[in-house]
């Protein structure tokens, strides 16, 4: 493979990338996605709030925000760190290290992005208010 082919390709993949669309829909959903994570908190659910970010069918969590109603490019779901673990997603011997790493929840939302080349948590920041 030559030079420039690799340089076109992270060209048009940076241009392409789906992150700049979920970006701007969570800066959106923001303060709905923050309210939702208080109340799995309070409610006593969890203590791990999951959000899952997606465009295509997943069977993960419950739907909160439908890109088809909201004209957005991105599903959300709410999920929690047991349904993770439940699920196999998050490996038993795993969970610790993920409590470990995981961020504030009244300043971080927990954000599973699922992407054609794959997966991998995200925490983003809730716009200030």
């Amino acid at each position: 493979m030559n030079p420039e082919e690799l340089l076109n390709d992270n060209n048009n993949q940076k241009k392409d990338s789906p992150l700049r669309s979920l970006e701007i829909d969570l800066r959106l959903y923001s303060e709905s996605i923050r309210e939702i994570a208080v109340e799995i908190m309070v409610e006593g659910l969890s203590g791990y709030p999951i959000f899952v970010a997606h465009q295509h069918e997943v069977k993960l969590g419950e739907m909160i925000l439908d890109k088809e109603e909201l004209n957005t490019d991105w599903n959300i779901h709410a999920s929690t760190l047991e349904e993770f673990v439940e699920k196999g997603i998050i490996k038993q011997e795993l969970k610790q290290r993920f409590i470990d790493n995981y961020k504030n929840p009244h300043e971080f939302m927990c954000v599973f992005t699922i992407v054609p080349e794959g997966a991998n948590f995200v925490f983003f920041p809730y716009g200030r208010e």
